[in-house]
């Protein structure tokens, strides 16, 4: 990268090294082991210190940056809401529904809820994103070397978010139980009478329309660094949906979430979200949960309030304003003493 910033610099363009992700996932992260083995975590760092500008997602994860560059600014994940994917048009149901949507690293985060299923009456738990394509990587701890083979349903991270869910398929029918698990990208005809529903992955550009399916997004998060920097693109979602959350009161999920409830047993009124304290994970996902779904109420009054603390923040066009805002200021040189006078150009290294 040096070879590459030393051209940038006498040709007299800025270059920006735009990074969202902690360098170093912890060891329950799958990508772990590839990345202390490549050692691509010493190579973001390295590059890091070179770099004559970052820009990154939350000042969380800038104050870590800052340690290896000063030269940091934050530009936030933002939502286009005329994108047809980010309108809300929720599919109606006589179940409250809570929902989870994400990938296939986040096992330890939903570990964090295995005492909710089986908890409510008419209630419905949605599982967003379920997936069962991929390979299984072995690696030879002694010589590094790598196989690969087709990832059986069983072994599938999305199998044990599964069994979450449905508390070990205890939950749900036993017609239910045997259809789910002849693992049929197909919905279950008489789902909506479920305690669970399992919604197969969509593209990139309709996954938030998922939203749709639920009305209340939960969102745990193991405490680690890597978590600690996220960013808070799951609040921003949920909002611009117009969805209550129910999140750890932990990381990105500090930064714009106020919690509705009031240590004593009080309501804010103002709050817009309900945090849960990583050391009351075995009772307060429950109890924040069923105080939601015996007050229907609440949910609509957390929904709205989310909704007008990310509308404007958080608008595709708001935050592009200020992107481009930053890169005036770079041309000019009023915050890069590094760049030549006559800089027109800026490029972004990710």
């Amino acid at each position: 990268m040096q070879g590459l910033l030393e051209r940038l610099d006498n040709l007299g363009i800025v270059s920006i090294m735009d990074l969202d992700d902690y360098w170093s996932p912890g060891p329950h992260h799958p990508a772990h082991l590839l990345i202390k083995q490549s050692g691509m975590d010493k190579m973001i760092i390295n590059n890091l210190r070179l770099a004559k500008n970052v820009t990154t997602t939350t000042e969380i994860f800038a104050d870590e940056i800052r340690k290896f560059n000063e030269n940091v600014f934050v530009l936030p994940n933002a939502i286009d809401p005329t994108e047809k994917q980010f309108i809300p048009n929720p599919e109606s149901s006589e179940r409250i529904r809570i929902g989870w949507l994400g990938g296939s690293s986040h096992l330890h985060d939903l570990r964090l809820i295995s005492s909710v299923a089986g908890q409510f009456d008419n209630v419905q738990l949605v599982l967003c994103g379920f997936d069962l394509r991929g390979v299984m990587t072995m690696i030879d701890e002694k010589t590094g070397k790598q196989t690969q083979r087709p990832i059986k349903p069983q072994e599938s991270v999305w199998f044990e978010y599964e069994k979450i869910f449905t508390d070990n398929y205890r939950t749900v029918s036993p017609e239910y139980k045997e259809f789910l698990l002849q693992f049929k990208n197909e919905e279950y005809p008489n789902v909506n009478n479920e305690p669970y529903r399992r919604v197969w992955t969509k593209s990139i550009n309709s996954y938030a329309s998922n939203y749709n399916l639920f009305d209340i997004l939960i969102a745990p998060l193991e405490e680690n660094i890597f978590n600690k920097v996220k960013s808070q693109l799951k609040v921003i979602e949920a909002g611009f949906h117009k969805k209550a959350i129910v999140a750890q009161d932990f990381g990105p999920y500090q930064i714009d979430l106020k919690n509705a409830q009031q240590f004593g047993g009080g309501w804010d009124p103002t709050g817009n979200s309900l945090l849960v304290n990583p050391n009351r994970n075995h009772k307060d996902w429950v109890k924040h949960l069923k105080k939601l779904v015996e007050n229907p109420d609440l949910i609509k009054q957390l929904s709205d309030n989310l909704y007008n603390t990310v509308k404007d923040k958080y608008s595709i066009n708001k935050v592009s304003e200020n992107r481009r805002d930053l890169y005036l200021k770079l041309l000019s040189n009023e915050s890069n003493p590094q760049t030549r006078p006559n800089t027109q150009s800026i490029i972004e290294i990710v």
